[in-house]
């Protein structure tokens, strides 16, 4: 357990706020979770996090010892598209989360991925993210590689940071695109303003390029393929949104008074391909389109007849 002490140093600042703020380590939701757990006071009293703090108040934090959690396995169907004695290749749902982490620990690729694999997977990233190569976001569908030791894992992350890994998504996006193809080399870091969206900057920022291409136009929305040369977080998401073509659905960089019938982004990793870590074979997959990808489309065709 950690105490913290702090002094206000100005008028009307909230308390979650102030905290975030303060230096502690702690991000605004983690400041209001500790507040709703009793774990703050403002002059040894409790208050809620909306409480507008003035100058000169004292504030206690105790921020808890961290509990250590090892993933779990758990006996959830996997779409298996590859396996061998050294990786897989995973077909991921829309709606299912990577790897475990803080609000996520159950129901994951990962807990799935254990009790399919056991403990034939590679532990170079640790105990809750245990042959995850590379990540796909929560509400992006498709293709996923997952190392089952370390040797292959290391041979395949080489080959992302050298780029040479292929990756392929489809999406569709809001409005019409003016050019049938082209590229977004612009550089993607953690937005300063909110540490939960990324944003083209060059402060704090990596190296990040999307060539992209137009596959169907439709009324209002434009289906495209992109190809990644990085793979940067919310890469495709914070490209398109530069263009001012926000993924459809998206709900963190989209047109937030977009209607659509799915959850999330409408972003499907459609194909990967790799060397081979074991044979040193070029291997290449491609997969469908899911049904709510495909729903959507239709309904686009009908309403741009």
């Amino acid at each position: 357990m950690t105490e913290h002490n702090l002094t206000c140093d100005r008028n009307g600042i909230r308390l979650d706020k102030f905290i975030a703020d303060s230096g502690v380590g702690l991000s605004r939701s983690a400041a209001v979770q500790l507040i709703e757990n009793g774990s703050v006071t403002v002059g040894s009293k409790a208050v809620n996090k909306k409480y507008k703090l003035s100058a000169g108040e004292s504030v206690c934090v105790i921020i808890p010892d961290p509990v250590p959690y090892e993933a779990k396995a758990e006996n959830i169907p996997l779409d298996i598209v590859y396996e061998d004695n050294d990786l897989l290749v995973v077909n991921k749902k829309k709606g299912m989360v990577v790897h475990p982490a803080a609000g996520n620990y159950e129901g994951t690729l990962v807990n799935a991925l254990l009790y399919h694999c056991g403990d034939s997977l590679s532990g170079i990233n640790g105990v809750l993210r245990p042959g995850i190569v590379h990540r796909i976001d929560k509400d992006t569908s498709g293709l996923l590689i997952v190392a089952k030791n370390d040797s292959a894992h290391s041979f395949l992350a080489k080959q992302i940071k050298e780029h040479s890994f292929t990756r392929e998504y489809e999406a569709v996006v809001f409005g019409n695109l003016k050019n049938d193809s082209g590229t977004v080399d612009a550089p993607i870091g953690r937005n300063p303003n909110d540490r939960k969206k990324m944003c083209i900057t060059e402060k704090n920022s990596k190296h990040a390029v999307t060539h992209y291409e137009v596959l169907e136009r439709y009324k209002g929305y434009t289906h495209i393929r992109c190809v990644l040369e990085t793979g940067r977080t919310h890469q495709i998401r914070v490209h398109m949104a530069s263009l001012g073509h926000p993924v459809s659905g998206d709900p963190v960089y989209g047109v937030k008074s977009e209607k659509t019938d799915f959850n999330g982004q409408c972003l499907h990793a459609k194909k990967i391909g790799f060397i081979h870590p074991k044979t040193l074979e070029y291997m290449e997959f491609d997969s469908q389109l899911p049904g709510y990808f495909e729903k959507f489309l239709t309904k686009l065709k009908n309403i741009s007849k």
